[in-house]
């Protein structure tokens, strides 16, 4: 019989291509529920981002505590209830880790990007904010000293070659600070997604670091209280923005970020945009054509080359 690793190793493969998937996914929803609430005028981008992370935060804590009560059921059942007491109570203390750095990054990109979004338009705003996100990523693992292979520079130029070729007709005079709000919050997930690679438990961080996000939030609402406008609508947009495809969607890109270089997962962002097109055409009725799938081709390709190039 062959060893056991045989078996296993496909199914952790396939692990891995579901949270990306599901994460890269999840992004591509963020920017698609902010334009409804906000160009929908079902919000502002104050009140939006304050929910968001609000609800993110809830929704996680319920998570944690869920999942931790099912990790300590086998092992209470054998410890004294003194015992008990103590491993419940770790369990809630780690369940709620993370750190305030991150914490202001995830806010930074938050509030930058439900604001840029009031000024740019879709292709602007996603160029912006992922080609500002592979930049930062780049930067940051060239200085520490990472160098990609030909191969991934080669998948790098596909790919950014393909994101430009796609909105390029859309860059005519976007506002400046729209444009340099959009950039921050690129950044900001840049250098946040660099601080999440490795974790040893992405749930318990980002559970954490959206809670920390809170007083941030109230301080900006109570900022913009004069502004503040929420209908129904865009409190549902907000609350599936925060705990789905923020809060849950954050979880699942910080459990598969330990399987990528940071190369590979600068790149693999770079086509959230290519996936917010196809959502639009499929849910908000947004044209198909010819750019649209030879820009697709271009950044999956790119995509695949970098992801190859390593091996």
């Amino acid at each position: 019989m062959p060893p056991n690793w045989v078996y296993r190793r496909p199914t952790h493969s396939l692990r891995i291509v579901f949270y990306t998937t599901f994460a890269l996914i999840a992004f591509a929803f963020n920017s698609i529920l902010c334009r409804l609430a906000l160009r929908g005028d079902e919000a502002d981008a104050a009140g939006f981002t304050a929910v968001r992370l609000l609800s993110g935060a809830v929704a996680l804590i319920v998570i944690s505590y869920l999942m931790a009560r099912g990790r300590n059921a086998s092992v209470n059942e054998r410890a004294s209830s003194g015992r008990m007491d103590g491993t419940l109570l770790n369990s809630r203390v780690s369940a709620f880790s993370g750190n305030w750095p991150s914490a202001l990054l995830l806010f930074a990109y938050a509030i930058c990007f439900s604001f840029a979004y009031l000024g740019l338009t879709a292709g602007t705003g996603a160029l912006i904010l992922f080609g500002s996100v592979q930049m930062t990523m780049i930067a940051v693992t060239l200085f520490r000293g990472e160098r990609p292979r030909p191969l991934e520079w080669l998948g790098l130029a596909a790919a950014v070659s393909g994101l430009v070729y796609l909105v390029f007709p859309g860059l005519a005079s976007p506002p400046l600070n729209s444009s340099l709000l959009m950039a921050a919050a690129g950044a900001s997930w840049g250098l946040y997604t660099l601080r999440g690679k490795g974790s040893t438990d992405p749930l318990g961080q980002t559970t954490g670091n959206f809670i920390r996000t809170l007083p941030f939030a109230a301080v900006i609402a109570v900022i913009f209280l004069p502004n503040l406008h929420l209908s129904t609508r865009g409190i549902t947009l907000a609350v599936l923005s925060g705990a789905v495809t923020s809060g849950i969607g954050y979880t699942v890109w910080y459990a598969a970020l330990k399987h990528h270089t940071a190369t590979r997962a600068a790149v693999l962002q770079l086509s959230v945009p290519v996936i917010t097109a196809v959502i639009g055409v499929l849910f908000l009725a947004e044209a198909a054509d010819i750019r649209l799938i030879i820009a697709a081709a271009l950044i999956l390709g790119g995509i695949g080359l970098t992801i190859f190039g390593r091996r």
